[in-house]
Parts: structure tokens; C-alpha cells; sequence
């Protein structure tokens, strides 16, 4: 018998299947970076002011505005997104602390939340903050008299973590204060901005970073006071733990006029305020994660949750990846650095609240 000659199967090139794939991940390369291009520099606005404004205040990434826009463009839009104080100091007449009672019909829902105590813990409360892509945590703090100013073991020279710091002063509550000096955007955390006064002592007083805010301190009366003066004229007035830092974003029930997002972008926030009944307010907001959408607050988001659970004065604190919140000794936020590690970074001082 003859043997049937086999016909060879009739198969697509390799080669040509792998030249569809790379042209298929040019093409997707190539709209991609149409569309960047497109978010850079055309008519939409959004997107160029929020990198911008979130990129200049950083400390090591504003390289992140500067090689795509020019000293003009950046200039203009930090012009547009600004915050305009109202100029008044604290009124802390104003200030007439309440104890309430059982029977405390509720305004609202954020009243409820911030005037009904935990169980057993008359001294704070914690409250989670969610929507709109933002996460954060609000203290109350039912007792004004225990919130201080904690500073490093070694101020003036490094700073020190937030956990460390807590830890330090038996703190339950602890939130970073004040910004620092940072040359090479390296620094160790050790010299603060401006004036820091703990225990109605001056420990620091060097020049501070700004033309908004001033000092944010509690005085004898257990007061939050948010005024433009210096070291000297704080002492004088009884002020007996502060910091300076800024902008402030409310006075005496007056909240800032916020142009755009504020000027500062989009990022980890720290802020503190008190209510009119005396109520202390601490509020941490995470930022940078953005695997689960939280990209950060900008000083309208701030705004916006002091006054909704009732803040009278309010003052804005230093942000970024110094951000944290300490209670029993844990660190409860979730923290992100420009390096996408989970972790903060050495601070001069922070705000305590004591057993």
C-alpha cells in the first residue's frame, strides 16, 4: 500500500500574533498618554489645579508641578485657590461651657454623635468620618483642662514619632501640631515653626511659616484662642499651651472665605477647634490611599466637617505624611508617605489630651 501523504495544518504565525499584541499595548500607551497630555494642558481646569495646589505643598514632591508647568501657571493658580481669613481674633466670651444633661434634645444628627458619651469614657469620644472619598476620625473631648501641648524629649535639636510622644506623656489622645523646619526636605523634625508655649512656658519661638493663621492655644480659662500676636503677648494674656500654625478656617462661628480648594490641594489634614460649649474638636484625615479612593481633605472638606459638628473656632494644623492620631498608645489613623510606606514622620510637637 501506498502511505498517504500527511498535509501539514495550515497555523497562524507566532510572530504575527505577537505583533497584534504590541500593537495593541502602543495603542493603549499612546491614548494614555493623549489623555494625561489632555488633563496637563487643556480647557479642564480641575485636574492642573489640583496638582498643582497639592504638589506645592508638599515637601518633597513639588517637583511633581514644576516639570510640567512654568513659574507663571503656578503662580496664577495658587492665585485662584487661596484662603482669605476673616481678621478677627477668638471673642472667648464667646466660649460658655455646658454640661449636659440626659434629657438633651439633639439638633441634629452630629449632635447626637457628638453629645452622646461612650459608656464608661466621660473624657473623649471617637467618631469615624466616611463619604465622598474622604476617611477620617473626629475626637470630642468632653474636658478641656486635659488637652496640652506635648513637644519632643529633644526639641530644638529632633523631633520625635507621635506614638513615642504619647507614650512619653501617658497621653490617651495624642494629634500631631506643628509644622517644622525642613531644609533638603529631610529634616528630623526637631525645630518647629513659630511660637510653642507648654505648661504656660515658652519652649520655642522661632519665625513662623506664613502670612495666615497665628497662635492656636488654650488659655487658663481652658479656652481655644486663634490670634494673630507673638510670643510675648500670649504669655501676657494667660495663654497656657500653643502652637502657631494656620490658616484659620473659623472664628468665633465665622468660617474663612475658601477660594477653590484653598490653596493647599488635596492631602492628609489635621485640624483642631472647639464648640461654643466648649467642646474640643481634634480631626485627622487620611490621604494618599489611593487604592481605596481616599486621595485627602483640602481646606474646605476641613471646613465643612468643623462646622457640621458645631465648631466655633477652628484653626487648620500641619498635614502631609506628619499627619496622625494616637489613641492608648496606637496609631489609629492610616498614614501614607510620598514613599507609599504606612507610616509618619518625626514632629516637634503634638496636641495631648491627659488622663
Amino acid at each position: 500500500m501506498n502511505e498517504i501523504e500527511k498535509v501539514p495544518e495550515v497555523t497562524k504565525p507566532k510572530h504575527k500574533k505577537l505583533k497584534i499584541f504590541i500593537i495593541i499595548i502602543i495603542s493603549i500607551i499612546i491614548i494614555g498618554a493623549f489623555s494625561f497630555v489632555f488633563l496637563l494642558y487643556g480647557p479642564y481646569k480641575g485636574f492642573r489645579e489640583w496638582l498643582i495646589t497639592t504638589a506645592m505643598t508638599t515637601m518633597t514632591h513639588q517637583y511633581l508641578a514644576t516639570i510640567f508647568y512654568d513659574d507663571k501657571t503656578i503662580d496664577e493658580v495658587l492665585k485662584q485657590n487661596y484662603v482669605k481669613e476673616s481678621g478677627e481674633n477668638t471673642d472667648a466670651t464667646q466660649i460658655i461651657f455646658n454640661d449636659y444633661k440626659s434629657t438633651t434634645m439633639f439638633l441634629n444628627k452630629y449632635e447626637k454623635e457628638i453629645l452622646t458619651k461612650d459608656e464608661g469614657n466621660n473624657i473623649y469620644k471617637r467618631i469615624d468620618i466616611s463619604g465622598d472619598g474622604l476617611r477620617g476620625y473626629l475626637i470630642a473631648i468632653y474636658e478641656p483642662s486635659k488637652v496640652k501641648m506635648a513637644v519632643s524629649k529633644n526639641l530644638g535639636k529632633s523631633g520625635q514619632m507621635l506614638v513615642t510622644m504619647a507614650k512619653n506623656y501617658n497621653a490617651l489622645v495624642a494629634m500631631n501640631a506643628s509644622g517644622f523646619v525642613d531644609p533638603g526636605y529631610n529634616s528630623n523634625g526637631g525645630v518647629p515653626h513659630g511660637v510653642v508655649i507648654s505648661e504656660g512656658k515658652l519652649v520655642s519661638n522661632q519665625p513662623r511659616l506664613g502670612t495666615n493663621g497665628g497662635i492656636i492655644g488654650f488659655n487658663s480659662e481652658n479656652k481655644l484662642i486663634l490670634a494673630r500676636m507673638n510670643a510675648e503677648e500670649a504669655l501676657k494674656q494667660g495663654i497656657r499651651d500653643a502652637m502657631d500654625f494656620g490658616p484659620f478656617l473659623i472664628v468665633n462661628g465665622k468660617p474663612s472665605f475658601v477660594k477653590g480648594n484653598g490653596g493647599w490641594g488635596t492631602a492628609p489634614r489635621s485640624a483642631i477647634g472647639q464648640r461654643k460649649d466648649g467642646i474640643v474638636l481634634f480631626l485627622v484625615m487620611d490621604g494618599r490611599d489611593y487604592a481605596h479612593g481616599i486621595s485627602g481633605a483640602d481646606m474646605v472638606d476641613l471646613t465643612e466637617i468643623l462646622l457640621r459638628y458645631g465648631a466655633y473656632n477652628a484653626a487648620n494644623l500641619d498635614g502631609g505624611t506628619s499627619c496622625g492620631l494616637v489613641i492608648n498608645n496606637e496609631l489609629v489613623n492610616k498614614p501614607i508617605n510620598g514613599s507609599g510606606q504606612n507610616k509618619t514622620r518625626a514632629i516637634p510637637n503634638a496636641w495631648i489630651v491627659t488622663n
